[in-house]
């Protein structure tokens, strides 16, 4: 986000009216949708929670809006992934002039870290870098959980027995799923454990869960793959066998699609990996969207009679 862009957003934050909040409700600004489900679910009805990056939205491309500088300046608490994850938001919160607390969903997770082989460059060098896509591990969506119901206690001391009590049936939901989970992928032969997806997302979900992952693309949406990168894939999806490629719902699938084109893979179908689905479709909060996505892939993944 420019200098240029930040100064245009303030200036149009102070001409325009405020957002309306419910009173007597706690106003709490989450970064995307996933967060903003979680701190939902801990906060009741105790809170108005507004999401900046909303359904199949893309955070790590994310452009802030005047609305979101507004609804940042209102805010009591702010919520937020950590890990890199949103490059915008300190400018946000500065444009905004907000100085409250803020959440770090993520702290206590321990980090992912990755190497990204960059094929351009002719010297070979290698980027290390940390995935911030810990969600996709249910035991970190737990960590998440604790630590906002932690923020939520602070910034509203009154209702810290309501977001307690949300919070210990949230995480007894979640290791319910994580265990879920487990059982859903466990006979899944080794072979079959490999899948190709649009952009490095499922790092914790395979670490976790046994599957072992590729990507065209780095951490973040906004690296493009090269053809050196996708050339390597390809060899790679043939040498191994990779039975099923997978799009993504933030991510344009022709990538995936000249991959499938010209490898024996099959795409397996959508995955949910950076944003929630709205509430018509498969995947509208956490847990759901953890379900429709085990669900897909051992669909895909099964044997084939």
């Amino acid at each position: 986000m420019s200098r240029l862009r930040l100064c245009l957003l303030s200036a149009l934050a102070l001409v325009l009216p405020a957002p309306a909040l419910a009173a007597d409700r706690l106003p709490v600004v989450a970064s995307f949708s996933i967060l903003g489900d979680m701190t939902a679910r801990v906060g009741g009805d105790r809170v108005a929670v507004t999401t900046l990056v909303g359904p199949d939205g893309d955070a790590h491309v994310y452009e802030p809006t005047p609305d979101d500088v507004r609804a940042v300046a209102a805010a009591r608490l702010l919520v937020v992934n950590g890990l890199g994850f949103e490059g915008w938001m300190d400018r946000l919160a500065g444009a905004s002039g907000y100085t409250g607390p803020v959440v770090v969903a993520s702290r206590g997770v321990a980090p992912r870290e990755i190497v990204e082989e960059e094929h351009a460059d002719a010297e070979g060098h290698d980027h290390h870098g940390i995935d911030p896509h810990a969600w996709q591990d249910v035991a970190n969506a737990v960590t998440y959980v604790r630590n906002i119901a932690a923020g939520l206690d602070a910034a509203d001391p009154a209702g810290k027995a309501t977001y307690d009590a949300n919070a210990a049936a949230y995480v007894a939901e979640l290791e319910a799923l994580d265990a879920e989970v487990r059982a859903a992928l466990a006979t899944l032969p080794a072979e079959r454990r490999k899948i190709i997806t649009s952009h490095d997302a499922f790092g914790y979900f395979g670490a976790a869960y046994g599957l072992r992952l590729s990507a065209p693309e780095g951490i973040s949406t906004e690296a493009e793959a090269s053809a050196a990168d996708v050339a390597a894939l390809i060899r790679q999806i043939r040498a191994d066998a990779v039975p099923a490629i997978f799009v993504e719902n933030i991510k344009d699938r022709r990538l995936i699609d000249q991959i499938a084109a010209e490898t024996d893979a099959v795409v397996g179908g959508e995955l949910y990996t950076d944003a929630l689905s709205d509430k018509d479709g498969p995947a509208p909060t956490y847990v759901e969207m953890i379900r429709y996505n085990v669900k897909t892939l051992a669909e895909a993944l099964a044997p084939k009679p």
